[in-house]
């Protein structure tokens, strides 16, 4: 049997009163990149009933990304909106918006003398995403998606694709109890082989 190197995290989850390791896990799992996954392996590393662990943690990574479902919604509505109706204004009245359609970028360049080298702002992730997107659809990729990015940016990367909002949350739930049981019970039996 090996010395636990994890008896300090222990030590300090047991000083809080029980009904508030839960919620410490809730927490965590809002957090990206700690998530819900992360947040149950913490947990349960810390000596929280796996079961609880694996919920806690799920339940605040999922009410974090119904959070950012909503307000990328919104956001995204504003943007169509607003862009709708500057169109219907450039086709009522095209002299008072520009007129010509292609306003020059800022330094004095149009638009298409953008230079072809220069790498895109999509970072890899973005764009691993985008390319699971189109192969797979929102489930394969919602499922796929925490190798690459945080649930959260993954599901405003959804919305903002035009996404319903139903089907993003659907699928990012199912990914987030996927992989949380996943890891969940990883942790589990990696804590039972070694006697912690």
């Amino acid at each position: 049997m090996v010395d636990n190197p994890y008896e300090w995290l222990q030590s300090a989850i047991d000083q809080l009163p029980e009904f508030l390791q839960p919620l410490l896990v809730m927490l965590a799992g809002a957090i990206p990149y700690i998530e819900g996954e992360g947040a149950a392996g913490l947990g349960i590393l810390a000596g929280i009933n796996p079961i609880v662990a694996a919920v806690a943690g799920a339940a605040g990574n999922i009410l974090c990304v119904i959070g950012v479902v909503f307000l990328g919604a919104r956001m995204r509505e504003g943007v169509v909106s607003r862009k709708a109706a500057r169109t219907e204004a450039m086709r009522l009245e095209p002299s008072l918006v520009g007129g010509s359609g292609t306003a020059p970028a800022p330094g004095g360049t149009s638009p298409s003398d953008a230079d072809p080298e220069k790498p895109s702002r999509k970072t890899k992730g973005r764009a691993k995403l985008g390319r699971w997107l189109v192969r797979f659809g929102v489930p394969g990729a919602s499922i796929l998606a925490p190798l690459a990015l945080p649930t959260m940016l993954t599901a405003a990367f959804f919305v903002a694709s035009g996404v319903s909002k139903r089907w993003v949350i659907l699928w990012q739930v199912v990914a987030i109890v996927l992989w949380t049981s996943l890891i969940a019970a990883a942790a589990t039996g990696a804590l039972a082989l070694l006697g912690w």
